[in-house]
């Protein structure tokens, strides 16, 4: 809980006397519209502390380790505001917005920068928002959660939108055009990164009680190849300097396998621990979340740590069930000709069934806008502006469409199968066009064949020849599908398959 944690003063390991807010509290911030806002710091133990903005005041009294935090009456959007911080000292911050607050996190298709997204220049040159303000918070792994954070607000603009998330950033932009008031936007992601380490200790072990030996599982298979490439640069270096006495071309130099050293943003709760724990509990309207590819190898479980993750994120915030939305797995490498088992498509199933269950969540489908050759598709555009969707439908109670086709139920008509589908909203096609792809078929044995598919109506008739009796169907079940059913709003089918069998991942 954030009441355990390790304190870390935000003075160089000693209390300050004077009153001093947490980083969070600068210039240039976006406090949440519509809720008892927290505002916290230090000072000196039983030091009494003001906090005033926009004709109101709150107050309370720094407890025995320094530490002290108020709540502020729920403001309605709008600034530029000055709060003032006082206690023995002064402290004003000045260019304060109120507005909404949202959380980026995940791995390193949430860290990629708008700089490297598509038509990177065009879209950097043109990231003159002022009512959008972005923190960046750097990857920490550690092992005990603390509660400082080393960064500034900053107005969006060019220079400071390039360093950005690209997902956060289309995200905030379609948001700050739809509602009209402010955004925040906190990043806090990292690269290669397991869900393991974004889920709090307590939460985590609840549900994966051998996650630290896993883990130190992982670390041992990579010190064996760390002490077999020291052997071989053991025999390599007196071998390449006598042939280069001999003015010959030295043997290849032996190389440390890629993945070596990754084990450390696996490390459970430690990016929980240096990088979200610190924000606990800055007011959010809630969270994006693009990661699972480092969870391919155990897709089986995914939906139990997402859910673990996400109830203990609400939990430590204390503010109530906060939004959660989700991106799903873009396609990657390799592709088959036949269909195959998939721990890909495992985690996408568990990302979907999460946001299926969960009344604040969603899922943002990306099976039309992946890259076969590169993990991190540039098309981050479309990325955001789905997820924005999802957020105007699902918390800002829009009457839009946000989802693609939800396959629903399935009928058995001789060698054919009938899928019906949710959220068709005005007919199912294909896009960008062309026959209807994606599907297999199986029957009781379990053999999945590539299937002919049809749409009739709002419903897809799936068969193969080689199936007479078929028990099954799977969609877009691959790690880079080629499929393309999706409703005449653009929006692309969610993968599924009908079937409960056992999971390629799974023990």
């Amino acid at each position: 809980m954030i009441v355990a944690m390790a304190l870390t003063a935000l003075n160089g390991g000693r209390l300050n006397a004077d009153v001093r807010p947490h980083a969070l509290f600068c210039d240039h911030m976006v406090l949440q519209q519509g809720l008892h806002a927290p505002v916290w710091g230090t000072a000196a133990p039983g030091e009494e502390v003001s906090v005033t903005i926009a004709g109101r005041t709150a107050r309370g009294t720094a407890d025995e380790t320094g530490r002290w935090m108020v709540r502020l009456a729920p403001m309605q959007p709008g600034g530029p505001h000055e709060m003032t911080v006082a206690g023995t000292n002064s402290i004003t911050i000045t260019d304060v917005m109120v507005g909404e607050v949202w959380l980026c996190s995940g791995q390193s298709n949430m860290n990629m920068s708008l700089s490297l997204a598509m038509d990177a220049e065009a879209e950097t040159a043109a990231a003159d928002h002022p009512s959008i303000r972005l923190f960046t918070v750097p990857a920490r792994i550690l092992e005990e959660p603390v509660r400082d954070v080393q960064s500034r607000w900053q107005v969006c603009s060019p220079e400071s939108a390039a360093r950005f998330s690209a997902a956060g950033y289309f995200f905030g932009r379609h948001l700050q055009g739809e509602l009209d008031v402010p955004i925040g936007l906190i990043c806090g992601a990292c690269g290669s990164s397991a869900a393991e380490a974004w889920v709090e200790m307590g939460a985590l072990t609840e549900v994966i009680p051998d996650a630290m030996e896993r883990w130190q599982a992982e670390v041992d298979y990579e010190q064996g190849f760390r002490d077999k490439y020291e052997a071989e640069m053991a025999v390599w270096e007196p071998a390449a300097e006598k042939a280069r006495a001999a003015g010959q071309e030295p043997p290849p130099k032996p190389v440390l396998a890629y993945f070596v050293g990754r084990s450390r943003v696996h490390q459970p709760a430690t990016l929980w621990n240096g990088t979200i724990a610190p924000l606990v509990p800055y007011g959010i309207r809630g969270a994006l979340w693009y990661q699972g590819e480092t969870n391919e190898p155990r897709g089986h479980e995914y939906a139990m740590l997402l859910r673990a993750l996400i109830a203990s994120w609400r939990r430590e915030w204390g503010q109530g069930d906060f939004a959660f939305l989700i991106v799903a797995l873009a396609p990657f490498r390799p592709i088959y000709d036949h269909p195959t088992d998939s721990g890909w498509a495992e985690v996408i199933e568990g990302q979907w069934q999460v946001a299926r269950d969960d009344p604040l969540s969603g899922l943002a489908v990306t099976t039309d806008i992946g890259d076969a050759q590169d993990a991190h598709p540039k098309n981050k555009q479309e990325v955001g502006r789905r997820l924005a969707l999802i957020a105007l439908a699902r918390v800002y109670g829009r009457d839009l469409v946000y989802s693609g086709p939800v396959y629903s139920t399935m009928e058995v008509e001789g060698n054919r199968v009938r899928l019906h589908f949710d959220h068709v909203h005005g007919g199912l096609t294909t896009m960008p066009g062309g026959p209807l792809t994606g599907f297999a078929i199986a029957g009781a044995e379990r053999k999945f064949v590539w299937a002919e598919a049809r749409i009739d109506g709002d419903t897809v008739v799936v068969w193969s020849d080689e199936v007479p009796e078929p028990a099954a169907v799977r969609y877009a079940w691959a790690k880079h599908p080629i499929c393309n059913l999706a409703n005449e709003n653009g929006l692309p089918a969610v993968p599924f398959r009908t079937d409960d069998w056992a999971k390629t991942t799974g023990p």
